[in-house]
């Protein structure tokens, strides 16, 4: 593991170049937070099978972030028939069962710093190339992750991104405050007010309890939300961008709203933006 830390926080995240079995090809190795620790509270983060010590790699736990190589509707977006590349991750293939399988990963370079640390890659497969920067810094009971994409190839790079929060939930409850004017397809499993205050009516009771369903934010916001923590007072979440989508998802391990980037980059341009967690406030100190 890697690891940021001070008085309050101790953040711990994969190391890319030796933790590929906690890996896959679903999210992005490089500046994977894979839990977070309070001094006087313990672990902060969940995880759809928290606490288990070793989840399966799809699943994960903590805070990653992922690049789509296809969408969730299985379209293709990094692939050239069989031979397809997740950002972040590295060259994918599939099998003669047509499963998709990491057969290249790509090589990290890390840099570490008193207060951040910093991921770089450049890799290039189906067509594509592309360098990618992450700097994930602490600061006091504050997490940012920043990330810069960049085309190098010489084939447009179109492609989705989202962030995958897994907050950890209280006897399978949650209660989160969205922006005002939020709204929800009507669903049994979360209650949205006109204020934003979402609830969820009934516990989730087991892993395979799972509902699923994507919020409508107000337009041309960026994302800012707080959720209600079983140690904490709140945690804070905010985005740098406007969300193209936003699914919400919960098990009763962990409720995630999961801000999607869709992006299309030529040859030679570039996108940054960031996530930005405040873990606030403990109840008792």
């Amino acid at each position: 593991m890697l690891h940021l830390k001070n008085r309050e926080l101790t953040v711990e995240l994969l190391d890319p170049t030796t933790e590929a079995a906690r890996q896959g090809a679903r999210y992005c190795w490089g500046g994977y937070i894979w839990q977070v620790h309070d001094t006087h509270f313990g672990p902060l983060l969940s995880g759809p099978e928290f606490p288990h010590p070793t989840p399966s790699a799809f699943n994960g736990q903590g805070l990653p972030e992922s690049f789509r190589h296809r969408t969730r509707s299985g379209t293709p977006l990094t692939w050239a028939g069989a031979t397809g590349l997740v950002l972040g991750g590295g060259r994918l293939a599939l099998d003669d069962k047509n499963a998709v399988t990491l057969t290249e990963p790509c090589v990290w370079q890390v840099r570490t710093f008193a207060d951040h640390l910093v991921f770089q890659t450049t890799q290039t497969g189906a067509g594509f190339a592309y360098e990618l920067s992450r700097e994930i810094t602490l600061r006091h009971r504050e997490i940012t992750s920043a990330t810069q994409l960049t085309n190098v190839g010489s084939t447009t790079l179109a492609l989705e991104w989202f962030a995958h929060p897994f907050w950890a939930l209280s006897a399978g409850r949650a209660r989160l405050a969205l922006p005002a004017g939020t709204t929800i397809p009507k669903n049994p499993a979360f209650s949205l007010a006109p204020n934003g205050t979402l609830h969820c009516p009934h516990p989730f009771l087991s892993p395979e309890d799972s509902p699923f369903a994507l919020l409508t934010l107000p337009r041309g916001r960026p994302l800012a939300l707080t959720i209600d923590h079983p140690q904490l007072d709140r945690i804070t979440f905010e985005t740098s961008f406007v969300p193209d989508e936003c699914p919400i998802w919960a098990n009763a391990r962990t409720l995630s709203v999961e801000p999607y980037r869709t992006l299309r980059l030529a040859p030679g341009e570039s996108s940054h933006w960031h996530l930005r967690h405040g873990f606030q406030a403990p109840l008792l100190r």
